[in-house]
């Protein structure tokens, strides 16, 4: 019997565990999002289940089976999607129909007081969505002037006319932002469903992306000062006025300062590129066309989001360059220090030559007065041996001894020298 891969069943199921909301239009969702505010990837994850359940039993609701990580079901009147990601949790309250007063802001009473005073965690965004029927252009219009503001404000066709979106991503009165959606009477419910779940979807991958700029905001200002200490450090290398011991002890401080900024900051950073990746993904699978000569969604990214993405891009590339630098300048007076070193060493063998030739000269010097002492002691010696023949041969003692000088003296050095020759081997 052929055996499956024990994650076989996983796996598989991963591709459709996230469906898509079925809405009719006309329709309302809140939305809710709630991010711990720090070590968010890293939290006790029981606890935003347990906040989920006990949400759930207060309107009599199943629960989620053990380690579900998203979930999608009744509760009263309304339908709750739920979804636990890596950062933050989300909640979704899908009504039908829609208030009078657009915006209306009472379907969050859904969510009791109490409940959300105990979220494990901070709101990270939230936003009401507003799905109307096929509306004229003209009333279209007029409804966009009246619930967003002009500057701000990004209109679009999707979906090849199935829907016209708008929203101006300013936070209301309320603590909400405000997307409007006016589906077409031939669009879908899955359809809607997936527009409304891409309009949250942009909304919080978005602001997860923003988070990273006042990190990169405040690295910069710090970046500032390390920059021109650096700087000083490095001309002072390059004109030759820096003490080792102080410009060593400078760069180890930034260098160690920077490969902390970098470590402390590269998850935040690779997040926002991941979240900025979604967001334009997002958008592109809208196929946005233009609405009445408004900015769309795409433009309006360009205009607002872009830049601050590549400021946070440029503060990482600064870090990174800066980090490049001091490894450099590390490098720079390490070099300088093996020239010194090398200098010092020269002058060493130098002096060490000096001394040794001193030495070879006061060797020579002694080795001989060593054969005149030598040779002094050996001739006596000698003259006391040849002494019994001084008359044997009609010779003085002192002649005897003249004659006797020559070859003791000779022999001593041959024997010094050899013995030096011999050392020497």
């Amino acid at each position: 019997m052929l055996r499956d891969h024990p994650r076989r069943y996983d796996l598989a199921n991963e591709l459709h565990a996230r469906p898509f909301p079925t809405l009719t239009a006309p329709c309302r969702a809140a939305y809710l999002a709630i991010k711990r505010e720090a070590d968010a990837a890293n939290r006790d994850r029981s606890l935003d289940r347990a906040h989920l359940e006990s949400l759930l039993d207060r309107f009599g609701a199943d629960h989620p089976p053990p380690g579900a990580t998203h979930f999608f079901g009744q509760l009263g009147r309304h339908m709750l999607k739920w979804e636990n990601h890596t950062e933050f949790v989300t909640y979704t309250l899908f009504s039908n129909g829609v208030a009078d007063r657009p915006f209306d802001g009472s379907v969050f009473d859904v969510f009791p007081a109490d409940w959300l005073a105990e979220v494990p965690g901070v709101r990270l965004t939230s936003a009401l969505v507003r799905v109307e029927c096929e509306t004229p252009e003209e009333q279209i219009e007029a409804k966009l002037a009246d619930w967003f503001v002009p500057e701000s404000l990004a209109v679009s066709r999707v979906l090849d006319d199935s829907a016209i979106l708008a929203s101006d991503f300013r936070i209301d009165s309320a603590g909400h932002i405000r997307f409007a959606v006016f589906a077409a009477d031939a669009t879908g419910e899955r359809r809607v469903g997936r527009i409304v779940q891409r309009l949250t979807e942009i909304e919080t991958y978005k602001t997860m992306a923003m988070l990273a700029l006042p990190r990169a905001r405040a690295l910069s200002a710090d970046l500032g000062n390390m920059d021109r200490t650096l700087s000083g450090l490095v001309g002072a290398l390059r004109a030759g006025e820096a003490q080792t011991d102080a410009t060593l002890a400078g760069l180890l401080t930034i260098g160690s300062d920077l490969e902390t900024m970098l470590a402390r900051s590269s998850f935040r950073f690779g997040a926002m590129e991941a979240y900025e990746a979604l967001v334009k993904q997002r958008i592109s699978v809208l196929r946005e066309e233009r609405f009445g000569g408004r900015q769309t969604l795409a433009e309006f990214m360009m205009r607002r989001f872009d830049p601050a993405m590549r400021t946070c891009r440029a503060v990482q590339a600064r870090m990174e360059s800066m980090a490049e630098r001091a490894k450099r300048a590390g490098d720079l007076l390490s070099t300088r220090v093996n020239v010194d070193r090398a200098e010092q060493n020269a002058r060493l063998l130098h002096s060490m030559d000096e001394r040794a030739a001193a030495q070879l000269r006061l060797q020579k010097t002694v080795e001989g007065l060593s054969v005149v002492a030598i040779s002094y002691y050996a001739l006596g010696l000698v003259s006391a041996l040849l002494y019994p023949l001084a008359g044997g041969v009609g010779m003085s003692k002192e002649m005897l001894t003249a004659i006797a000088v020559l070859p003791v003296v000779g022999a001593v050095w041959w024997v010094v020298r050899r013995i030096r020759k011999g050392m020497e081997s």
